[in-house]
């Protein structure tokens, strides 16, 4: 799994069964949402039947700064997501302005030193699912020299 300094400033949270429900809940309790507004978000996580969450663990290093061990963490969320796909699975990456609410903070039990990044939405794949519909791009657009 990607490391620097060897400090794996990283961890991975399982979600699911009714924990979705709880997190669901959790989205609501700070977004000032009602009625089916409230509904529809509080849905979100039942989208997937398992759902891991991707938190960055800063720890104290004259060497490796916190953006760094921000990347190495989020390597780890991307190399799960390859492989889960490689294996066969649905698989999604989940970011937003949740990830750093209160209620969220709370109910991942996170410490002062960690930053929840996103969850992985992971199921089935149906029949009739799209390959990657951004299509292909140019990579020699996004490279250049020195």
């Amino acid at each position: 799994m990607p490391d620097h300094g060897s400090l794996k400033p990283w961890r991975v949270i399982e979600v699911r069964g009714d924990a979705r429900e709880r997190l669901g809940a959790a989205f609501v309790e700070e977004s000032g949402l009602t009625g089916a507004d409230a509904e529809r978000l509080a849905a979100k996580p039942l989208r997937a039947s398992l759902l891991l969450a991707i938190v960055a663990v800063h720890k104290e290093s004259f060497k490796v700064h916190a953006w760094e061990q921000d990347a190495a963490a989020a390597g780890v969320g991307h190399a799960l997501a390859l492989l889960l796909d490689d294996a066969g699975w649905g698989v999604m990456w989940r970011t937003g302005g949740h990830t750093r609410s209160a209620a969220v903070r709370r109910l991942h039990k996170l410490a002062d030193n960690e930053e929840l990044l996103g969850w992985l939405y992971i199921g089935g794949k149906t029949e009739d699912s799209k390959p990657d519909a951004r299509g292909q791009f140019d990579a020699a657009s996004f490279i250049s020299s020195l």
